[in-house]
């Protein structure tokens, strides 16, 4: 289906010759505003509590927390809406002059925040300002990575625009260890409550020195030369954003690349390095700095097949690595996640294979028990039962009790009956419910249930063995993402391939990608069953694969300069 795109071009000969001076400048200049949207990712949720403080303490702390990450969330949410804006005017003024705006909006927005009095100094207006800043920045991101990969696509020669483009994607790895070196070196320098008070500040305002370094590079550089060629002879779109989406030759490759290609790449990228994360803190109790590093180290053993795959897809083609990438994910994550469980936390596998627990209950008592705030009451005995074992990151089963029965909990042979806490005073309710956690927390102990990991002894077995499985799960990343930017760029013609290639990149990842940690936990909190959230990124891998295999075809070949 989508052979008329650039279909009709005659093949190009591909190039042999090395990556020259000007090229590496291209990739380096265009990589570096990739950092810097990771370098902010990073800082912002490393600091998410401490911002939370500064600029909504007004509110109780967990609301102070949750309202920071809905302020981060803000940023996913209008990146596409960033990449038809950014997208139109790069398909029309040009890549470099776009490409310039993105990274001054998306740096002065993350630099300034670093100025920004807090609620305490200026009240209200200080939410709301950095809320603003967000929104700009996600703007300006919208436009930054489509720009980032059509100008290094449109500099690459025939033959490497996967090796090419793949450095780009390297730069997740690099943001990410620049905001950790950066914040440990402030915390370092500073006292904890100074860096509590104003020093985190500091990676907010540092970031300046990155952004002049981008802006200085991409001044001195030249437009791409297919942009370059298109201009000159006057066939520029005027209305890239109809001719994208109003004609259904490329709204259709549009959905495709969205349904075929960004919705699977996105889930899996998320899934191996942020839900992996949230898994070994969350439901195997693993502590955050063990965490951290082991993801860490992972993903600098993983960063190379970036590389490694990009420069395959120019020999064998992008499709057959990308399918390859969503299928092997979709068929492992639940072995792999199982085998994260016996190794991270042996104790728990034991218990739960031993002892399962069993939550009986009326199904038209239980309600949803997603509750990110913290704030929700729940009052029927099931809602309470499954409120006290999600509170201890246990994972349990259901089964379907008589109507209006109360629930009951039963850990291994042991059953604890529930209660129901509608109309009861808060002081026999108090009593109630510290009389009923106090009996599962014995139940669970008895059963071998464990209050958190055992520590993991650095550099031991059990800790390669979990960066083994963890670098599994970043390699499949590598396998969607190292071709990606080549295979969006070649699936649109020149006049309108920055429009075209950056909504569905930043739909697939702003939206089906940065839904997954949520989606997943609110699966998991419903269900019982700490696996459950697994179920997200399969089933949109799936429909990838099955997507991109029957309609999307084969791009390394086709010639970037065509624009029918």
């Amino acid at each position: 289906m989508a052979t008329t795109v650039g279909g009709g071009a005659k093949p190009l000969a591909k190039s042999t010759a090395p990556m020259t001076a000007e090229e590496k400048k291209v990739i380096f200049a265009s990589s570096l505003g990739t950092v810097f949207e990771w370098y902010d990712f990073y800082l912002y949720g490393t600091l998410a509590p401490i911002i939370g403080k500064q600029f909504f303490s007004n509110l109780d702390p967990t609301s102070q927390v949750i309202f920071s990450l809905l302020a981060f969330a803000a940023g996913f949410i209008v990146r596409p809406f960033g990449a038809l804006v950014f997208g139109r005017l790069g398909d029309m003024i040009g890549r470099k002059y776009t490409f310039l705006v993105t990274i001054l909006i998306m740096g002065l927005s993350t630099f300034i925040v670093g100025l920004l009095p807090g609620y305490a100094a200026i009240g209200v207006a200080a939410p709301v300002i950095l809320i603003g800043l967000r929104l700009l920045q996600g703007l300006a991101l919208g436009g930054e990575y489509g720009g980032a990969a059509t100008y290094v696509a449109e500099h690459a020669p025939h033959g490497k625009r996967g090796a090419y483009t793949s450095w780009i994607q390297t730069t997740a790895t690099l943001g990410l260890f620049l905001s950790l070196l950066v914040i440990l070196g402030a915390r370092t320098w500073l006292t904890e409550p100074v860096f509590a008070d104003w020093g985190w500040r500091i990676p907010f305002l540092v970031s300046i020195f990155l952004l002049a370094i981008s802006v200085w590079i991409r001044l001195s550089m030249n437009e791409s030369p297919a942009f370059k060629k298109m201009k000159e002879e006057g066939k520029t779109s005027k209305a890239p954003l109809t001719e994208s989406f109003g004609q259904w030759k490329n709204l259709k490759i549009v959905i495709l690349a969205l349904v075929g290609l960004t919705m699977g790449q996105a889930v899996v990228w998320y899934t191996g390095q942020f839900y992996a994360l949230f898994f070994l803190t969350g439901a195997l109790k693993v502590d955050a700095p063990t965490a951290n590093i082991l993801i860490a180290v992972s993903l600098l053993i993983g960063t190379p097949f970036f590389i490694v795959f990009g420069a395959l897809s120019d020999k064998i083609g992008r499709k057959p690595i990308i399918m390859a990438g969503c299928l092997l994910a979709a068929l492992t994550y639940f072995p792999l996640f199982k085998a994260l469980t016996e190794n991270a936390n042996p104790e728990l596998a034991a218990a739960q294979a031993k002892n399962k627990v069993v939550v009986t209950a009326d199904p038209e008592r239980c309600s949803f028990q997603f509750n990110p705030t913290g704030v929700a009451k729940f009052t029927s005995s099931c809602d309470i039962a499954k409120q006290v074992l999600a509170g201890r990151s246990v994972s349990y089963d259901n089964e379907a009790a008589a109507t209006g029965s109360v629930a009951q909990i039963k850990i291994g042979e042991k059953i604890i009956p529930g209660f129901e806490s509608k109309g009861l005073p808060a002081d026999e309710f108090k009593k109630k419910d510290a009389e009923f956690k106090a009996a599962i927390g014995a139940a669970l102990k008895e059963a071998g249930y464990p209050d958190k990991a055992k520590p993991i002894p650095f550099m031991g077995g059990q800790w390669w063995t979990l960066v083994a499985i963890l670098t599994v799960m970043v390699i499949y990343v590598t396998m969607v993402y190292g071709p990606i930017a080549a295979m969006l760029v070649e699936l649109f013609p020149t006049r309108i391939r920055y429009t075209s290639m950056s909504l569905p990149y930043h739909i697939g990842n702003g939206w089906f990608g940065g839904l997954l940690p949520a989606t997943g936990l609110a699966i998991v909190a419903q269900t019982g069953n700490m696996y459950n959230g697994l179920w997200y990124p399969i089933i949109f891998a799936g429909i990838t694969f099955v997507v991109g295999m029957l309609f999307v075809r084969e791009t390394k070949d086709v010639n970037i300069y065509a624009n029918d």
